[in-house]
């Protein structure tokens, strides 16, 4: 299986600390070793780095740790191919235009037999079951919506797209416009929200403390949301099965079992 990390915050936000835990997974502490990526919202804006050597191994990621970006929305993954070669079409995230704006996902699962129809705007490139998702639900949400609709709008019709994609198996998932980030569970995904007052933060899978009380200030806050926990000092929130989170401003806004 593949791994998730996901950052909504209330202000741009570097995510070195977390994508450095996070990289360790991909080829070193886990065996993610088959690709990785990491999107990066600026404005209206997208920096969107993937590589299908391991996170681990990969100079890019190394790069990305020591010059870090600032975002309010971040999206990460390191790939354990299941279906679909390693190769750099397949790497996530994925993106699409939709409304005039830049959509990114990552998915963690597998999806047996998927091939939904799809219509020439939303197309896969490479041979993933989760870019098919990624292009129905696209395709799914500019049927139901002439224009972009509010972020409470757009959770409540991926409540009803979301459940016909997770018939096919497993369907944890990351995705956001640049204005929400969304996370989905069918088996197993965390969170939690990093605000005043700051403490102390120690990574598992690196050699890392932080003190976010000397980071930050009063009015930041982040989201974090990842497949399995990266600090052992910080309390995780486990997703119920088969729930679906809107993070809006570093906070879960909307909280619906899809």
């Amino acid at each position: 299986m593949c791994q998730l990390l996901g950052l909504n915050c209330a202000t741009p936000t570097d995510a070195s600390f977390s994508f450095t835990g996070f990289c360790q997974r991909g080829g070193n502490t886990g065996e993610h070793a088959d690709g990785w990526g990491i999107a990066f919202f600026e404005g209206r804006g997208l920096r969107l780095f993937v590589d299908h050597q391991s996170a681990a191994r990969s100079p890019m990621a190394e790069f990305l740790q020591k010059y870090p970006l600032k975002s309010k929305n971040i999206i990460a993954h390191v790939r354990k191919a299941t279906i679909g070669e390693v190769a750099l079409e397949n790497a996530h995230p994925f993106t699409r235009e939709l409304w005039g704006r830049h959509w990114v996902f990552a998915h963690n699962g597998d999806l047996k037999d998927y091939f939904p129809p799809l219509h020439s705007h939303f197309r896969p490139i490479g041979s993933t079951d989760s870019e098919r998702a990624f292009c129905w639900l696209m395709q799914e949400l500019s049927k139901s919506h002439a224009s972009l609709p509010s972020t409470e709008e757009l959770t409540l019709t991926l409540r009803e797209l979301v459940p016909q994609v997770r018939h096919f198996g497993s369907f944890n998932f990351l995705l956001s416009n640049g204005e929400a980030l969304w996370a989905h569970c069918s088996t197993k995904l965390h969170y939690l929200v990093r605000q005043h007052p700051f403490a102390l933060a120690t990574l598992m899978d690196h050699d890392w403390t932080v003190n976010f009380a000397d980071l930050n200030h009063p009015g930041d806050r982040a989201a974090v949301i990842v497949t399995t926990p990266l600090t052992h000092n910080e309390t995780w929130t486990a997703f119920e099965p088969d729930e679906l989170k809107v993070f809006v401003d570093g906070l879960p806004v909307l909280e619906k079992t899809a």
